[in-house]
């Protein structure tokens, strides 16, 4: 008899512990959902589009200064007053406006310096020489650049440091940024409003300072079902504190290229969740089925999603996403930049300013 209540006693024990951690979890995930939902809104779900409010930006900005981030002086000229500005538009991709450069970007000697320039930057024409890939084909530390950064989410939303990777892409407004769409869209419950861009971001280094959205367009096709083919968003950004200032004029800009001849010589950039500088790597993209590009290297991590894939140096033809989320341990792929990418970056770039997000 005593054997058999102690045996029932030790299986009522076990229902409920085990009970017990289910509600913990259940508490636990429901704790995590609700700073998830403190920091996502609505927007315009058929348009596919969020005006930002400029008092969440603005927090997101003063919480990445107090934390991860602090503003130092750029080294050097400013991006804007360097290079040769080209006046080739983003529909017809870019045209060599100079000689290709072909100096050392670091100790690593893995491709050819990557230098960003005021307007559309001038192209180096990697087919004609001056690229190759990496080798081996693995990731590996790189130089911080005006024109690339990492993508922060400060506050209580499971994702307080940077997430994400973005680059300042050419734009008439001279404020717009690229990334991902699963950057900036978390799914059945909306569009961030605690992002926050630091270009040219190092160890802590805000050498451009900190930008926030004024808005954010992503394909209404994401929205409604993440699909993969249309993982692209634009961020319309301002410097707050600072009315006026174009983030093109500080960190030059990426040409943007739709419809790319692929194959193509490619370059991924981005800032891994457990670093503090970016990483890269050389080879050749390729095209991935009729909407996805891929382009194949090892040690991409989380993080980079959002990161851009270039040609010529300055051409954007990709952003880190896509299939699987952006990759795996081997490839990272893109959503192909076509007729749809075009007329999100096309309505991105049209989108009338709010007067109350210009300070």
């Amino acid at each position: 008899m005593f054997t058999r209540v102690r045996g029932r006693a030790v299986r009522v024990t076990l229902l409920v512990g085990v009970g017990c951690a289910v509600l913990i979890g259940c508490a636990g995930l429901l704790w995590r959902l609700y700073g998830m939902a403190a920091y996502v809104a609505d927007g315009d779900p058929a348009q596919g589009g969020y005006v930002q409010d400029a008092e969440s930006a603005d927090r997101a900005a003063a919480a990445v200064l107090a934390g991860p981030a602090r503003e130092v002086p750029p080294a050097g000229p400013a991006a804007g007053d360097t290079g040769t500005r080209d006046t080739s538009t983003p529909e017809t991709g870019a045209r060599e406006t100079g000689a290709p450069d072909t100096g050392a970007r670091d100790a690593g000697g893995s491709g050819p310096a990557a230098r960003a320039t005021g307007g559309p930057p001038t192209v180096v024409p990697w087919r004609s020489g001056g690229w190759r890939p990496s080798d081996p084909l693995v990731a590996r530390p790189a130089a911080a650049e005006p024109a690339i950064g990492a993508l922060f989410s400060p506050g209580e939303d499971a994702d307080q440091d940077h997430h994400c990777s973005a680059s300042v892409v050419h734009s008439p407004g001279g404020d717009l940024v690229a990334t991902a769409a699963h950057c900036v869209y978390r799914g059945f419950l909306g569009f961030r409003t605690n992002l926050a861009f630091v270009p040219g971001y190092r160890d802590g280094a805000a050498p451009y300072g900190v930008w926030v959205p004024t808005r954010v367009d992503v394909d209404p096709r994401w929205i409604e079902d993440q699909d993969p083919d249309f993982d692209v968003a634009f961020l319309r950004v301002r410097r707050p504190g600072h009315p006026g200032e174009r983030l093109e004029e500080a960190t030059g800009a990426q040409t943007i290229r739709f419809g790319p001849e692929l194959p193509a010589p490619a370059r991924v950039v981005g800032y891994p969740n457990a670093t503090e500088y970016p990483v890269e790597c050389f080879n050749t993209a390729r095209a991935e089925g009729p909407a996805q590009l891929r382009l194949d290297c090892a040690d991409v991590p989380d993080g980079t999603s959002g990161g851009p894939v270039l040609t010529d140096a300055h051409t954007l033809i990709g952003v880190v996403g896509g299939r699987d989320g952006g990759g795996d341990e081997e490839t990272s792929y893109s959503s192909l930049f076509g007729d749809g990418v075009r007329a999100l970056y096309e309505r991105a770039a049209a989108a009338p300013h709010d007067p109350k997000d210009t300070g």
